[in-house]
């Protein structure tokens, strides 16, 4: 069981430490400096930081001793002929356990880059950049569009599933060489009536059930959904049920149970605030067929927290997520009851178990 959190924030990277029963901040690294997500390979426990500077650009720092120092990674760049040039990085995904030094790096906008030497050479995935009705993706919430979720296949590294904001959910099943849209059965309601369904989704977060690779969770800017085929067909649940809500951006599934997933909700795409000013973190136990809403040690009243796509992390029962103001909660239980570790941090981007 791991005893260290990694907070992704908009002034560093913040380090808590597990001590006994308490939870403290033991280091900041790149103070000052958003940093977006982070990773830790779980082929050689390299600790990765996604820097994204407003000011000096975006950066990639790797720490090979288990972050007391980091080093500088050569940042991927687009082709001259591109026309644009790397605004932010959003995620960061290793290859196979057979493909040490492959990763996969996500980009606003919308591109996506691949490295098989540890990131000292990075290469534009063409085909992705270059699919069919590209010039019809937007941005979700951003200027372009955002390559935010990046999966490799456990059992077959040549299949990937990206999620872009707002294209939807894309599939290669041949290593990147070719890419097709797996949006069935998701809503797109933002969208005019009468225009084709398989592309311009708005994906917020995509997870792959450990314990299951064909079982996929996404939370969309439509609603929470659940896949049983591998991302062929989408189902949408968590809605119907009194007091529950289906906006939201962040998305955790248990590592043992398929069926088991956490979301923290908001009023509605409109209403972009905690549900009737109260702070709530969703759990179901059953692929999304009901929900329990989990209010114990958060906040009842006038909170205005947004937990954004990648500050919500589960590991072995325990439940952590960071929100827009600064604060930080985590359970022991499975969201049963939560815990303050922190209060007036900086806006929290990404909230890790590393």
């Amino acid at each position: 069981m791991t005893d260290r959190l990694l907070l992704g924030t908009r002034k560093g990277l913040l380090t808590f430490r597990h001590r006994g029963r308490s939870w403290r901040l033991a280091k900041i690294d790149f103070p000052g400096a958003p940093v977006y997500n982070t990773l830790v390979d779980p082929r050689d426990r390299s600790l990765w930081a996604l820097v994204c500077h407003g000011h000096w650009g975006s950066h990639l720092k790797r720490s090979r001793d288990g972050g007391k120092t980091f080093e500088a990674v050569p940042m991927a760049t687009y082709p001259k002929g591109a026309g644009v040039s790397v605004r932010s990085i959003w995620r960061l995904a290793p290859g196979g356990v057979s493909e040490l030094g492959t990763y996969y790096l996500g980009t606003d906008p919308g591109g996506m880059f691949v490295t098989r030497d540890g990131g000292e050479t990075w290469a534009l995935v063409e085909s992705l950049w270059e699919m069919r009705q590209r010039d019809q993706w937007t941005g979700g919430g951003v200027d372009q569009p955002m390559v935010h979720a990046i999966l490799v296949s456990p059992s077959d590294p040549a299949r990937l599933l990206v999620a872009v904001s707002c294209a939807g959910v894309i599939e290669s099943a041949d290593g990147g060489a070719t890419w097709g849209y797996r949006n069935r059965g998701v809503a797109c309601d933002f969208l005019p009536k009468g225009h084709r369904k398989d592309h311009g989704h708005d994906p917020h977060a995509l997870a792959r059930a450990p314990s299951n690779p064909l079982v996929l969770w996404q939370q969309n800017h439509c609603g929470v959904y659940v896949s049983h085929d591998g991302a062929k067909s989408w189902k949408r649940v968590a809605r119907g049920q009194e007091g529950v809500h289906d906006f939201g951006f962040p998305i955790a599934v248990d590592e043992r149970d398929a069926g088991v997933a956490w979301t923290v909700p908001m009023e509605s795409d409109a209403n972009r605030v905690c549900p009737g000013g109260a702070l709530v973190v969703q759990r179901t136990t059953d692929y999304g067929r009901s929900w329990a809403v989990l209010r114990r040690g958060l906040p009842r009243r006038a909170a205005f927290d947004m937990c954004l796509r990648h500050a919500l992390d589960v590991s072995e029962g325990r439940v952590v997520f960071g929100t827009s103001t600064g604060n930080l909660y985590f359970s022991r239980n499975r969201g049963d009851s939560f815990e303050t570790l922190g209060n007036n941090l900086p806006f929290i981007m990404s909230a890790r178990f590393g």
